[in-house]
């Protein structure tokens, strides 16, 4: 079984191109958000409609940045300080699992691991922050939305599709 997001590049499901190809199929249902679009197939599904011939298709995409936080000194070293100290736990720990210390020994690797790994944290960090010289003093988030999302199905199960949506945007079941 094979489950996907919205943006997910995931295993290429049987029957489908593997190249980007333009979407086929008629118009049976138009959302504002993915979430009602999701909902909409996902009725289609609950009433056993083939919906291996629906696509979800995102119309006027937009790439959305949204600022999360003002970047200084302080925050810069600590993330890097953070992300070191997981990479060197990571690391120490391995090579704990694999060394042949005694029992007072057995800490060590796992605190040089974590030692140096906040230490090339820290300096990986500060020469990034540094090179970019004050052009972007803010971290942010960015994601790909859309203006609407069109449900699209094959032809052959197109009028059944619509009259499912009706239903459902309706409030009926069935």
């Amino acid at each position: 079984m094979i489950v996907t997001g919205p943006l997910s590049s995931g295993r290429q499901a049987p029957g489908q191109p593997k190249l980007p190809t333009p979407p086929t199929g008629w118009p049976i249902g138009s959302y504002n958000t993915y979430e009602e679009a999701q909902r909409a197939v996902d009725h289609l599904a609950d009433n056993d409609f083939a919906v291996r011939d629906v696509t979800i298709v995102g119309v006027d995409l937009m790439l959305v940045e949204r600022v999360i936080g003002r970047l200084s000194w302080g925050r810069v070293l600590g993330t890097g300080a953070a992300s070191g100290a997981w990479f060197g736990l990571f690391v120490g720990l391995l090579l704990s699992m694999f060394s042949n210390n005694t029992e007072g020994m057995a800490l060590a690797p796992i605190l040089i691991g974590l030692v140096v790994g906040i230490g090339f944290g820290v300096a990986f960090a500060a020469v990034s922050y540094a090179s970019t010289r004050g052009r972007r003093d803010f971290s942010s988030s960015s994601q790909l939305v859309a203006g609407r999302y069109d449900v699209l199905c094959q032809p052959r199960n197109a009028e059944q599709g619509r009259d499912l949506l009706a239903k459902l945007n309706m409030g009926t079941h069935g």
